[in-house]
C-alpha cells in the first residue's frame, strides 16, 4: 500500500497544471444542454429555493426522512446530517441569498461532536457537504481542521488484513466486523481531502486500498452489484455477497449502484487510476440500461417486479451526479445525456409541487424496502443530490468551488 507524497499533493484542486474543472471539461467536449432540459432544471432549482425559504427557518434538527410529508429529525445527524447544510449551500449558490449561508453554517456547527465518532463509516457523508464545503466557500480554517479530525476517526475503521473499511458497528463490536457495503465508496473522498491538506499519504492510501477491494468483490460480469460483501474480519478472507437494503444478495439495489458510479468516478479523479474509471463505467452502463422509460430508478433493478416496482428518486439524483462526473472524466456525451434525462424526469415528476404541506423538495423515495422503512417518502440526500446535479448543469463552476470537482 504505497502512494508518493507527490501523487497525493497533485490531486489538490488547482495544484497542478493538469487539473481540469468540470466546467472546462464540458466546454472542451462541446457539451450543451437542451433548452427544454435547462428550463425544467432551472424551474426545479427555483422551486427548491422557494421551498427552503419557507421551511428552513423552522427546521429544529437534521432531517432524516418524512412522515406524513413533514420532516422527522435526528439531533446528532445520524448518518445523513451533512446533507441538510449541504442542501442549504446549494440553495445559497443558486440564489445568492446570504440567509442560506448563515443557516448552513449554523447547522454544520451542530455536527462538531461527530468529528471523533469512530462508530460509523459515514463520516464523509457527514463532513464533506457540510464542513469541507464551508471551508471552501468561507476560507475559515476551523472547518478544514475539523474535517481532517473526522478523517482521523474514519481511518481507525480500516482492516489491514482484508484491506477494507468496515461499515457498521463500534470498533470493539464483533458483529458486522467484516461487513463492507457499497455506500462506503462515497466516504473515501474525505480521506483524499485529508491527504491533500496534510501531505500525509496514509489517508489516501487507505481510501485506495478500500476502493480496490470494493472493485474486486462488488461488480458482477454484467456490471450490477450487491449491497453488501462480507469478509472474515480476523483473516480478511472473503465470505461472499449479501444485502440489507436490496432485495437479495444476487439483486442490485439501485441507490447502492448509484453510490458506486459516483464514488468510483471520484476515486479516479483523485488518483488518475484508470481502473477506477473503468469500474465506474461498467456500473453506469448497467444502471442506465436498467432504467425504465420514465428514467426514475426502481428501488432494486433486479427485484422480481422490476422495472414495474416502487421507485427511488434518491437513487436517480445520486446517479445523475455520478453520470455528469463520468461524462466530464471520459468525454463521453452519452453519460451526460442520460444524466439530463434523469434530472429532467425527477424535476418534472418527482417534486412535491402538488402538496401544500410537504416540507421536502423531492418525493417518491425509498429508504429501506425490505424493512418496510420509508417507502414513498422524502429523504434529505435526494434533495441534496438533486440540487447538486442541477447546479452541475446550470452552475458547474459554483459546484466546483463548493465540493472540488477537479481531475488529475
Amino acid at each position: 500500500m504505497s502512494m508518493s507524497r507527490r501523487t497525493v499533493l497533485a490531486v489538490a484542486a488547482g495544484a497542478t497544471a493538469t487539473a481540469v474543472s468540470p466546467a472546462d471539461a464540458a466546454e472542451a467536449s462541446g457539451n450543451q444542454s437542451p433548452a427544454s432540459a435547462v428550463r425544467a432544471l432551472r424551474a426545479a432549482a427555483d422551486y427548491a429555493v422557494e421551498k427552503l425559504h419557507a421551511v428552513a427557518p423552522g427546521v429544529t434538527g437534521f432531517p432524516v426522512g418524512t412522515k406524513f410529508e413533514k420532516w422527522t429529525y435526528s439531533q446528532n445527524g445520524d448518518w445523513v446530517g451533512g446533507f441538510w447544510p449541504g442542501t442549504l449551500w446549494m440553495a445559497y449558490l443558486h440564489s445568492g441569498d446570504d440567509a442560506f449561508r448563515t443557516l448552513a453554517l449554523d447547522s454544520a456547527r451542530k455536527l462538531a461532536p461527530r468529528r471523533h465518532d469512530t462508530t460509523t463509516h459515514d463520516l464523509g457523508f457527514l463532513f464533506y457537504p457540510s464542513w469541507i464545503t464551508a471551508w471552501r466557500l468561507t476560507g475559515d480554517d476551523s472547518w478544514r481542521t475539523g474535517a481532517i479530525e473526522a478523517a482521523d476517526s474514519l481511518i481507525q475503521r480500516y482492516n489491514p488484513r482484508g484491506r477494507f473499511i468496515r461499515a457498521w458497528g463500534a470498533l470493539n463490536d464483533p458483529n458486522n466486523a467484516g461487513r463492507v457495503i457499497m455506500d462506503t465508496i462515497m466516504n473515501l473522498d474525505l480521506l483524499a481531502f485529508a491527504s491533500r491538506q496534510t501531505g500525509d499519504d496514509t489517508y489516501l492510501n487507505i481510501a485506495v486500498e478500500h476502493a480496490k477491494t470494493a472493485q474486486r468483490v462488488f461488480p458482477r460480469p454484467d456490471g450490477s452489484t450487491p449491497h453488501v460483501f462480507d469478509f472474515d474480519p480476523e483473516t480478511g478472507a472473503p465470505i461472499g455477497p449479501n444485502t440489507v437494503q436490496g432485495y437479495s444478495p444476487s439483486s442490485c439495489w439501485s441507490r447502492g449502484q448509484a453510490w458506486g458510479v459516483y464514488g468510483f468516478t471520484t476515486m479516479y479523479r483523485r488518483t488518475g487510476d484508470l481502473g477506477f474509471l473503468s469500474t465506474a463505467r461498467k456500473l453506469a452502463d448497467f444502471a442506465v440500461g436498467a432504467l425504465s422509460p420514465d428514467h426514475v430508478p426502481v428501488w432494486d433493478y433486479k427485484a422480481p417486479q422490476a422495472p414495474y416496482d416502487i421507485k427511488d428518486a434518491s437513487a436517480g439524483a445520486v446517479m445523475a451526479c455520478g453520470l455528469l462526473d463520468l461524462s466530464a472524466a471520459t468525454g463521453r456525451r452519452e453519460y451526460r445525456q442520460a444524466a439530463l434525462r434523469i434530472l429532467t424526469a425527477l424535476s418534472e415528476t418527482c417534486l412535491t409541487r402538488n402538496s401544500a404541506r410537504a416540507e421536502a423538495i423531492v418525493a417518491r423515495c425509498t429508504r429501506n424496502r425490505p424493512a418496510e422503512d420509508g417507502i414513498e417518502v422524502s429523504l434529505p440526500y435526494a434533495d441534496y443530490y438533486l440540487l447538486e446535479g442541477i447546479l452541475r448543469v446550470l452552475r458547474p463552476r459554483d459546484v466546483d468551488r463548493a465540493v472540488d470537482l477537479s481531475t488529475v
